[in-house]
């Protein structure tokens, strides 16, 4: 069993301690998640107040047989044929979702794009780049962390391209 580093005992993530690891500023907000509520996403950006557009989903996509992480605003979707054509691909389809746990080391509604299990490539939204900070999940649900994004960026080795639809 792999031993654990006094962050994750004292109750972080694999993604807050990577984030502390790589030195990065950072605010993590914590919130009480209803299991009843229909959009992780966007009880996250209403518990904390934060725009939507502030507020972005991790979503994990099969682009051509490789799984790819993709980064977009809760308030709009993933537009799947962007996100291939951002990777170099041809067809990108929602990966399963066990298999995105399993890959991630995350369960899903608190997929984080920072700290998984097996590092996977990853498409950022350009609308990201409007705002001065965005708040990403930070390993579980009820638990976002803010950073710029360009910080976002450099920690996963983003691709930044517009793969939102609003």
């Amino acid at each position: 069993m792999a031993k654990k580093s006094k962050k994750q005992q004292a109750g972080g993530t694999p993604a807050t301690v990577a984030l502390t690891a790589a030195g990065v500023e950072y605010t993590v907000h914590a919130y009480e998640h209803d299991p009843a509520h229909p959009s992780y996403g966007e009880e996250a950006a209403e518990a904390m107040g934060v725009s939507p557009e502030r507020v972005f989903k991790t979503l994990v996509a099969d682009v051509d047989g490789a799984l790819v992480v993709a980064v977009v605003p809760v308030a709009g979707s993933l537009d799947l044929k962007s996100l291939a054509t951002a990777v170099g691909g041809k067809r990108a389809a929602m990966a399963d979702p066990t298999l995105a746990e399993r890959t991630t080391g995350y369960v899903r509604g608190g997929i984080s794009p920072l700290g998984q299990r097996k590092r996977l490539r990853t498409v950022l939204d350009a609308s990201a780049d409007a705002h001065a900070t965005i708040c990403v999940s930070a390993g579980r649900r009820g638990l976002e962390v803010e950073l710029s994004p360009g910080d976002l960026a450099k920690l996963t080795e983003a691709v930044t391209a517009p793969i939102a639809r609003a």
